[in-house]
């Protein structure tokens, strides 16, 4: 029997609930991998004509995860940022999205942020990656995408990080 979006909600409630975080985002990231691979949850969750932009799947009550689906537009890079004090794990169901993680250098009291690329991959199709709290990632992607994204919470009521054009970016080498 196919993993659904019901198991995979289930399951994410217990992992949070019974394990240390990062436990439990490798788990609930393994198991998003699940999901991705059914492809009745893809047909149901995205279509060819689905415009750019993130709906709400779900969002528990108790935990306060959310899971959010996500057409991405194409040719389209995202800037350096983190979800603050909340996590988040990305999982492709269609295409790719290439990923950039970073590390701050300078001292966190300085007012501009200079980052240094320090790993970069594709997740593709069923592939998945969590960022704990704090992490510095970017996204682009090169092609239209098809991204499910969970989030330790609303993230647009947490203070988050975006880093902007004043910042330094150094690229590694």
């Amino acid at each position: 029997m196919a993993y659904t979006l019901a198991q995979f909600c289930t399951d994410g409630r217990a992992i949070l609930k019974a394990e240390p975080l990062p436990n439990a985002l490798a788990r609930i990231a393994e198991r998003l991998g699940r999901l991705l691979s059914n492809p009745a949850f893809v047909a149901e969750t995205f279509s060819d004509d689905m415009p750019p932009g993130r709906r709400v799947l779900y969002r528990d009550a108790e935990t306060g995860f959310h899971v959010l689906a996500h057409v991405q537009e194409g040719n389209k890079a995202g800037k350096p940022h983190s979800h603050g004090s909340s996590w988040a794990i990305y999982g492709n169901a269609r295409e790719y999205t290439d990923m950039v993680e970073w590390r701050r250098t300078n001292p966190d009291n300085e007012e501009h942020a200079v980052l240094q690329a320090v790993s970069r991959y594709r997740l593709g199709p069923g592939e998945t990656k969590a960022y704990g709290p704090g992490v510095i990632h970017s996204t682009a992607h090169p092609k239209k995408a098809w991204v499910i994204r969970v989030t330790g919470t609303d993230l647009d009521a947490l203070p988050r990080y975006r880093f902007g054009k004043e910042d330094r970016l150094l690229e590694k080498t």
